[in-house]
């Protein structure tokens, strides 16, 4: 990389030099031949003091030695000293090339005050206005674009504004809405706001906006935006023929090929997904990204020769190798070969992939009588890799568990608490751990202690809740905690699960029933069906509960809470 932006350097150095008009009125020097190009190729150089050109030399020269802090500050010193517009462009893309915001902002400015005609200048404002939130200056510099019909990117104002404040986004939205009134039919303008309306949530005005003015043809930013906003609001059925047309307008374009293939997997057409990203991999065999898609496909159905294939291709080619070792891990699993998948998991090294592989590692060794085995490895793991220590902990634990060894998962979950006492996940794990014991008083004591420090954790207040409310007649404190877990996260489905549940033990059947259905639409768990049916089956709508049941068993048929549930209310496991 040193060496690519040393040259980088000495080229922009050497162009700008070789074209800049003269613009200084203090010019002590004749401009310096830097280039020592032959005297057959005549050159026109600007002209600068002796002082501006040997910064500039010096720039060129720390570029050259890694020194880019003092390249930058000679380019932006001149920048600032000439205001030259070559010097303030060189000194930007420098600026921007070593991600100094700073520096590239000022830069950009002069740029464009001295360049009042140069569109490429006017951009190069805007979009460095923006990243400093200053949208509304922004957009006085876009509109200079957008009036010498240049491409304004407003789609970048749009995006950028994605992690700022709420005032901001408004301003923002206001700004556009002024432009828009002025150029009512500017497609840049159109997707930016569509653009701003979806990062706001507001989905349906962006598709509505979008689909009042059509793009042109040859456009295709906006019919991938189009396409995503019908899959958000539910219209998913009419992405693929928009997709479709725009493909045939422009066949070649791998954009929106890749967005047709990725929604076919949306809308779960897999096989058809399949041969769309097969013809794209044999177009672009050199895209990794494609082969790694189509191992996914692969492993979602079931085709694990061709998973395996591809893969193994990815190793070979040195991309997405920890991936690829984890899926062929689990390829394994599926072919009943635990020692082959071992291998696999245990070449993958720290990052994204690491802690699955940990954890299918432990349960196999675990699930297979080798308890022992496993310690071992996540112990040597634990020094190895200090940054994972109590996620490491967490899967010892969790392996233990799964395989109905609770006496030793909390014998790990006390030693690592002995190093980490007030991390809140061992904490956690302790209290569920206790609470499958039946040991209630610790699992409040571990719970209590996370609220305490933690008073808005949802998570902690809505299992204390709910296991109060449960395993004990403390309903009226269990619906307390439950409420402020449901003030916290009023859409998550297992605090709604809870609010109904609790509900239901204190005999407000038809709101249990309405929070329950609720909760079942937005996670259609076995655990959640089971509350329900029971509801139901206590509201006098038995039919009903059997049908939820019956489709939850089909589901998950080895669910234990189910099969307790139905036996427990209709005297049998069948329905």
């Amino acid at each position: 990389m040193n060496r690519s932006y040393a040259l980088f350097l000495a080229l922009a150095l050497l162009q700008g030099c070789q074209t800049l008009a003269p613009d200084s009125t203090d010019a002590q020097a004749p401009a310096l031949d830097v280039a020592q190009k032959p005297a057959d190729k005549p050159v026109v150089y600007g002209s600068f003091t002796q002082e501006t050109v040997y910064n500039l030399l010096s720039a060129e020269l720390a570029g050259q030695r890694n020194r880019f802090d003092i390249a930058l500050d000679n380019y932006v010193s001149e920048a600032i000293k000439t205001q030259d517009p070559g010097i303030s462009e060189r000194a930007y893309r420098i600026a921007e090339y070593l991600g100094a915001d700073q520096s590239a902002l000022d830069t950009a400015l002069i740029w464009a005050k001295n360049a009042p005609d140069n569109l490429d200048a006017q951009r190069a404002a805007a979009i460095q206005l923006a990243r400093g939130g200053r949208y509304d200056d922004s957009m006085v510099y876009m509109e200079k674009v957008l009036q010498g019909k240049g491409d304004t990117h407003f789609d970048f104002l749009a995006l950028s504004a994605a992690e700022t404040d709420q005032d901001t986004r408004d301003g923002l939205q206001k700004s556009f809405d002024r432009l828009l009134q002025k150029y009512p039919d500017n497609g840049q303008l159109v997707f930016g706001k569509a653009l701003l309306l979806q990062q706001d949530g507001n989905s349906q005005a962006a598709l509505d906006l979008l689909e009042a003015h059509p793009p042109e043809e040859g456009e295709i930013a906006p019919v991938l935006l189009r396409a995503r906003l019908l899959q958000s609001v539910g219209r998913g059925e009419e992405a693929l023929p928009l997709l479709q047309k725009t493909i045939r307008q422009n066949p070649d374009d791998k954009r929106l090929r890749l967005t047709y293939a990725r929604t076919l997997v949306e809308q779960d057409r897999l096989d058809d997904a399949k041969v769309e990203f097969a013809s794209l991999l044999e177009q672009y065999p050199d895209d990794d990204e494609l082969r790694y898609s189509l191992a996914l496909i692969c492993l979602e159905t079931k085709n694990w020769d061709e998973a395996t294939g591809y893969l193994q291709e990815l190793i070979e080619r040195d991309s997405h190798v920890d991936s690829a070792h984890l899926n062929l891990g689990r390829i394994h699993e599926e072919r009943n070969q635990p020692q082959a998948a071992l291998d696999e998991y245990a070449q993958v090294g720290p990052g994204n992939d690491y802690l699955p592989a940990q954890l299918r590692q432990a349960d196999i060794l675990v699930a297979n009588g080798r308890s022992t085995e496993a310690s071992r490895r996540l112990a040597l793991a634990r020094d190895t890799q200090p940054d994972y220590v109590i996620q490491l902990y967490l899967i010892e634990a969790e392996a233990l568990g799964n395989n109905d060894k609770d006496a030793q998962a909390l014998q790990v979950l006390e030693q690592a608490l002995k190093q980490y006492p007030d991390d809140n996940n061992l904490l956690y794990t302790r209290a569920m751990l206790a609470e499958k014991r039946n040991d209630l008083a610790q699992m409040e004591k571990d719970l209590r202690s996370i609220i305490a420090r933690e008073p808005e954790n949802a998570m902690a207040l809505n299992a204390l809740g709910y296991t109060l409310a449960d395993r004990t007649t403390r309903y009226a404190e269990a619906k307390a905690l439950i409420d402020k877990a449901h003030q916290i996260n009023p859409d998550d489905p297992a605090v709604l699960d809870s609010l109904g549940w609790v509900n239901y033990r204190m005999g407000n059947l038809d709101e249990a029933e309405r929070l329950l259905r609720q909760a079942l639409e937005r996670f259609p768990d076995h655990e959640v069906a089971a509350h329900l049916g029971e509801v139901l089956w206590a509201n006098g709508k038995r039919r009903e509960a059997r049908q939820i049941w019956a489709k939850a068993i089909e589901a998950q048929p080895d669910s234990p809470i189910l099969r307790k549930t139905v036996l427990r209310l209709t005297g049998s496991e069948t329905l």
